[in-house]
């Protein structure tokens, strides 16, 4: 349209130039004599005209289109088909996922109850957060028994009691945490051997004894500095026989960067001194005491490599016997490979390491309530223990961890029968009136040389979102130095663990499964050899534990034990409670 606009102005250009000229007209001479000539003067301009001298067009042009221009009307076909499927839509309403009723968690508890063989029960666990980041608070728990178990002449009864007060700061650059522990356990030499002694020589038997523990301890943890963690430990542990002992750990965990990779070396660093002393041994009525110092050093690095997870370090040992003047300096290695066969689903592993332990009598205690205030206490030594085994997960319901190792250690603490002293009539050997533990009813640690064999499994199935099933086999081989057997240790152990819970209901059993193990028979009072060995059957054990909540703040609970009431016995001569049940209530709350 621009074009033919131009067009039209060029072409109305010259139009008007024409226009311009005017014709010549004819003249007729007129023959008169003048001197002027007369001249056509022709006047030529050109025009040009502005684009404001144009009209303009005021209406929009009308466009006709062609026939085969025009818009065709699109209609829509579907060819429908068969097609085989088993999905068939129903009509409804999208359903959410049942996440169940959320819990509300309480801060504090405290739970009393009772059962047979007159057994109170209480606990407690009190806190409270404040504003500067702190937190404080208390704990304690009693158990008892106050009831002798059926046919035996000694009082067999007990009572713990343990208590703990805790301080917790966070500050800028590290977290610091002190707490206080209290423990007062009350136990009885109970198992004697019967129709050995007298109703008289019973009667007069002190078979009484009470451990005291007392606890301080000190953590600090770092945030983002070489000092990962620190721990100060002090313990002061008693009983009723003058028997004491003090142990001091300081552990620390430093975490070192490596600039020439990307992880960082962990070390693991100890220092413990321990100190004690038994008013008498068991044979001379000599004191008894141990002073024994050990340092330690654990460096190690973990990596991947290859597919390979690998964790490569070594145990440094450095330990002063000052009361039998023993040094040791000993190494061990620390190595452990793990490698993933079918990832997520099967890992293979494997590796070796050592340690060095000190004995300490609140341990033999803790495993072995009835042994004597008379032991020689050392060290142990694990020269080396290799491992291999396999770990893995089925359908995301089923774990599993399979492992075989052999180890071997020296001076390794075992549990046996002391020999009685008295001939069944009298209290007194020698004009020494006896004491409650002289009677061939508590235990000493022997120690020996061993080679330990073992296999272990352990396997967990979810049955469903509320029931869960797990199990663990041990089966151990021993081959001792010295010793005939490995006194009190079974060769074959195994527990079953389910766990129910629902929004009002939950519930634990335990099974427990322990093989036959084997404690010494001598010949007559002490001193004299030993006569055979007194097989101590193998035993099971049902427990089951459960209760139900009545709403947010209190539940009730339900203890039963033994309810195969089995009469066995877990160390020699001694039995344990028949079929016991105990009942409480748990009520939760918020300061």
């Amino acid at each position: 349209m621009k074009k033919g606009f131009l067009l039209f102005l060029i072409f109305f250009s010259y139009l008007s130039t024409f226009a311009q000229v005017k014709p010549k007209e004819k003249v007729t001479p007129v023959k008169l004599k003048d001197t002027v000539k007369t001249e056509v003067v022709e006047v030529i301009t050109t025009y040009n005209p502005k684009i404001a001298d144009a009209s303009k067009i005021k209406k929009n042009p009308t466009l006709q289109l062609l026939e085969k221009s025009k818009r065709k009307k699109l209609s829509y076909n579907i060819f429908s088909a068969p097609v085989a499927s088993t999905f068939i839509p129903k009509s409804g309403v999208v359903k959410g996922i049942d996440v169940g009723v959320k819990e509300r968690i309480y801060d504090n508890y405290i739970a009393a109850g009772f059962g047979n063989y007159t057994s109170p029960y209480g606990e407690a666990f009190i806190h409270k957060q404040t504003r500067f980041r702190s937190e404080f608070g208390l704990s304690a728990k009693y158990n008892a028994s106050l009831e002798n178990i059926e046919n035996t002449p000694l009082d067999s009864d007990f009572s713990n009691l343990s208590a703990s007060l805790f301080y917790k700061m966070e500050a800028r650059y590290f977290d610091w945490k002190v707490v206080l522990n209290a423990e007062n356990n009350n136990y009885n030499w109970y198992g004697l051997k019967e129709d050995t002694f007298t109703d008289f020589a019973i009667g007069n038997i002190q078979e009484n004894q009470t451990y005291n523990l007392l606890n301080i301890n000190g953590e600090i943890d770092f945030l983002d500095a070489y000092i990962d963690k620190s721990n100060l430990s002090l313990s002061y542990f008693t009983d009723d026989y003058n028997s004491s002992e003090l142990l001091i750990n300081f552990n620390t965990n430093l975490d070192i960067p490596l600039y020439f990779t990307e992880n960082n070396l962990q070390v693991k660093t100890s220092l413990e001194f321990l100190t004690g002393n038994f008013e008498t041994d068991y044979a001379t009525q000599n004191e008894l005491n141990y002073s024994i110092f050990t340092a330690k050093i654990n460096p190690e690095y973990k990596t991947n490599l290859g597919g390979f997870s690998l964790k490569i370090g070594t145990k440094l040992f450095a330990s002063m016997d000052t009361e039998n003047s023993v040094n040791y300096f000993l190494a061990y290695p620390d190595i452990k490979v793990q490698k993933a066969i079918i990832q997520e689903q099967l890992n293979i592993y494997g590796g070796v390491f050592g340690d060095f332990h000190t004995n300490t009598y609140k341990n033999l205690v803790d495993e072995n309530p009835f042994v004597s205030p008379t032991q020689f206490i050392t060290q142990t030594a694990e020269k080396y223990n290799a491992f291999i085994g396999f770990n893995g997960v089925i359908n995301n319901n089923f774990s599993f961890n399979i492992s075989a190792s052999i180890k071997e250690e020296q001076d390794k603490a075992l549990f046996i029968r002391n020999n009685s002293k008295s001939d069944g009539v009298s209290n007194f050997a020698n004009d020494i009136e006896l004491k409650g533990f002289e009677y061939g009813n508590s235990f000493s640690i022997l120690y020996d040389d061993a080679k330990t064999t073992s296999i272990f499994a352990e396997l967990e199935y979810d049955l469903t979102k509320r029931i869960t099933l797990s199990t663990n086999i041990q089966v151990d081989d021993f081959k001792m130095a010295t010793q005939a057997e490995a006194w009190n240790l079974p060769t074959f152990q195994t527990a079953i663990v389910g766990t129910y819970e629902s929004a009002k209901w939950y519930a634990i059993t335990n099974v427990f499964y322990v093989g036959e193990r084997k404690d010494i028979l001598y010949t007559t009072t002490f001193p004299s050899g030993t006569n055979g060995i007194q097989a101590l059957d193998a035993y099971i054990d049902i427990n089951l534990n459960g209760g139900y909540h009545l709403n947010d703040k209190f539940s009730a609970f339900l203890k039963l034990n033994n309810i195969l009431n089995t009469n066995y016995q877990r160390f020699a001569n001694f039995n344990v409670q028949g079929f016991q049940v105990l009942g409480g209530i748990t009520y939760k709350f918020d300061l």
